[in-house]
């Protein structure tokens, strides 16, 4: 059986109001939490996993069923934009495999001219095997699954794809150069703290 939405359910999907506003290009500072949405208590988790949020990020409720949260660093000086880590959790056996999503990943970002895309690397946070992942160059904001994108010139996406007791859960980060060196840190400290 096939881990990918049949055509009609992508199709449905990406029509969606809550999968277009959940891909909308972000801006420099986080939204509003919503006012009807009660504040996260305990640490965040899905997958069969938990993790702890870094002290200067902020997060905002999730407007989409495919985005676990969504989380916001500050912008670096000169940087008009912050970073924008995006979590998802397809479900046990969904979402495709780690390597299609590396790939997906990397196909969002066209490097530089002259640079090529490092390699993922794999590492492992206690028994959970985590996937990383590092872009650099022009990011097609907004492109995933096919939605329409933004070309973002001197962008870089960092990706940390844990492999949790009950599937993959995704942590995909991009943003500004100066923005995601500072930023970096914070997704260490998260994937280090991954249970």
């Amino acid at each position: 059986m096939s881990t990918l939405l049949a055509p009609v359910a992508l199709a449905a999907l990406l029509a969606s109001p809550q999968f277009v506003s959940s891909h909308a290009p972000t801006t420099a500072s986080a939204p509003a939490p919503s006012a009807s949405q009660p504040a996260r208590t305990g640490a965040p988790t899905a997958g069969g996993l938990t993790w702890q949020l870094p002290k200067t990020w902020k997060e905002q409720p999730s407007t989409s069923a495919m985005r676990v949260s969504t989380y916001f660093a500050p912008a670096a000086a000169g940087d008009t934009e912050g970073a924008e880590v995006a979590v998802f959790y397809f479900g046990q056996g969904q979402g495709g495999s780690v390597d299609s999503n590396v790939q997906r990943w990397l196909g969002q970002v066209a490097p530089e001219k002259g640079k090529t895309h490092p390699a993922s690397k794999t590492t492992k946070v206690g028994a959970i095997k985590v996937t990383l992942v590092t872009a650099e160059g022009t990011y097609a904001a907004g492109s995933a699954m096919g939605g329409p994108s933004t070309s973002k010139p001197g962008y870089v996406l960092y990706g940390a794809i844990a492999e949790g007791p009950q599937g993959p859960v995704f942590f995909k980060m991009t943003g500004p150069k100066k923005t995601m060196a500072a930023a970096k840190a914070g997704l260490d400290e998260l994937v280090a703290s991954l249970k």
